[in-house]
């Protein structure tokens, strides 16, 4: 009964690793490619998102109060 209560082993984790490890380098290579453009990229995106929320909440209030 308690063979069954143990936790489950993954079928393949040598897949898993050979997977994960492959990702990492992909994205390491991905990052290279984009160079310093990617944190300009990046504060550039979080930006619009914020300006975006902040317009939504202006409505918001707006619509609340009139």
């Amino acid at each position: 009964m308690s063979e069954r209560n143990a936790k489950r082993q993954t079928k393949h984790p040598f897949r898993w690793v050979k997977r994960s490890a492959e990702t990492i380098r992909h994205l390491r290579k991905w990052i290279g490619r984009r160079g310093p453009n990617l944190t300009g990229e990046f504060m550039q995106g979080a930006a619009h998102k914020l300006g975006s929320s902040a317009v939504t909440l202006i409505l918001l209030w707006w619509e609340t109060r009139h």
